[in-house]
């Protein structure tokens, strides 16, 4: 049966002498690979939409159940190719794919982390300072995927950790082992932790309401972005673990196999 959908190319992997296997986040089947026949024979768009980052409507044949359908055209709307050109943008977006190939299930629709994807890539492509859309990317992603840091309250005895009152506020200690902050009557926990304002863990409690597409918006706090970006880096490497989420070996894993 041919179906179609639109998708983002996440990564893209040789088999054989012309063939690939592709990897994308796809608005209506969610993470999905497809197996694409000659493409690199072909001196045509074909192969180009299927270069990583490349925004296209696919069409592929394939049962339900089938492990690697066959795609059979594939259509650029969108090449985001000034995200490949400059080095500081590819690494931004392939931190982003690297996240959505190692935590998202196959075959799941997730719309909304499709066009949260979709969102940030056009950001980042449109090539200003993007960096509020680069740590909005990872925060909604770690909520979305039931990955996110626990910071609206304690995570021993559960006490609301965050007043309405503005300013920066207190600190408070987020342990990053736990995933979570707790309270100074909980008492300290052994492991790495970091100290983060208050009036941070407000900001991010607001980021989670706001949609993908208003993020330019906001106008934030220069120091509560850093205690936040520095926060969500450390959660991130500890759940992928050690040493996985170094700059070189994040963009190994994103264009090995190419050539």
């Amino acid at each position: 049966m041919l179906k179609r959908t639109e998708g983002i190319a996440l990564k893209s992997t040789v088999f054989g002498e012309a063939d690939l296997i592709v990897a994308f986040l796809t608005k209506d089947f969610g993470l999905m690979r497809g197996f694409a026949k000659s493409p690199r024979k072909i001196k045509s768009r074909f192969g180009s939409s299927l270069e990583p980052l490349t925004y296209s409507t696919l069409s592929f044949i394939g049962k339900e159940d089938a492990g690697l359908p066959r795609i059979t055209q594939s259509d650029i709307i969108m090449p985001f190719s000034s995200l490949r050109e400059d080095y500081k943008s590819f690494l931004k977006a392939a931190e982003i794919i690297d996240l959505a190939l190692r935590f998202l299930p196959e075959k799941e629709p997730h719309p909304e982390l499709f066009s949260l994807m979709l969102g940030t890539l056009k950001g980042l492509d449109a090539g200003a300072d993007n960096r509020l859309g680069y740590l909005y990317h990872k925060i909604k992603f770690l909520q979305m995927s039931g990955l996110a840091p626990r910071l609206d309250m304690c995570g021993r005895c559960g006490c609301e950790l965050v007043e309405k009152q503005g300013g920066y506020g207190p600190k408070h200690t987020f342990y990053v082992s736990h995933g979570t902050v707790i309270c100074k009557d909980c008492g300290k926990e052994t492991g790495q932790s970091m100290q983060i304002a208050e009036g941070a863990l407000r900001f991010y409690a607001s980021l989670l309401k706001w949609p993908v597409m208003s993020i330019d918006r906001i106008k934030a706090p220069e120091i509560f972005m850093n205690d936040l970006s520095s926060l969500i880096d450390s959660h991130i490497r500890f759940v992928l673990g050690p040493g996985t989420s170094s700059p070189d070996t994040v963009i190994y894993r994103i264009t090995a196999g190419q050539k």
